[in-house]
């Protein structure tokens, strides 16, 4: 299972997970033709990695290549069953990977597009997100309306000035 090799502080806050995951950070399709990308925020334990990488691998029969864009990073700590309120902070449990909208969780290459999808179909099925899948093209339709949609914005902005 995928956990750090060592960490500067051993537990953390839960912070805040706003925004996008935009093409510098996770956002696009970088080493496969295909992909899973996210469709809302949330939290992925490196358990639900595991069996979605697992579930992916023997769909294929271990053919392609795949690759996890994601990694585990922050730890998760629970408190035991039944424990009185104060005493501080409970003990690392697990660890999560905060994913926003638009990051690309898996990606596939070297196998058949209806093969990929149905890859991916399943991994979606394990992992507690809304996903969708994509490829190359899907992604530079994508890419072009959200660039046409900003140039009309901008515009309708000089206009209103």
């Amino acid at each position: 299972m995928l956990t750090p090799k060592r960490v500067k502080w051993r537990k953390q806050a839960k912070g805040k997970n706003r925004g996008r995951a935009e093409a510098g950070s996770g956002g696009t399709l970088f080493f496969g033709e295909f992909g899973l990308q996210a469709t809302e925020c949330g939290r992925i334990t490196a358990k639900q990695i595991e069996a979605a990488r697992v579930a992916m691998t023997r769909h294929v029969k271990r053919g392609g290549n795949i690759w996890v864009r994601i990694f585990p990073h922050k730890p998760v700590t629970k408190k035991p069953a039944e424990t009185r309120m104060g005493s501080g902070k409970g003990g690392v449990e697990e660890w999560a990977a905060m994913i926003k909208p638009g990051r690309i969780i898996f990606e596939m290459a070297g196998i058949p597009q209806t093969e990929a999808f149905e890859a991916l179909r399943l991994a979606a099925h394990k992992l507690p997100l809304k996903f969708k899948t994509i490829n190359k093209d899907m992604e530079a339709k994508a890419l072009a309306k959200r660039a046409q949609a900003s140039a009309a914005k901008s515009a309708a902005k000089a206009a209103a000035k």
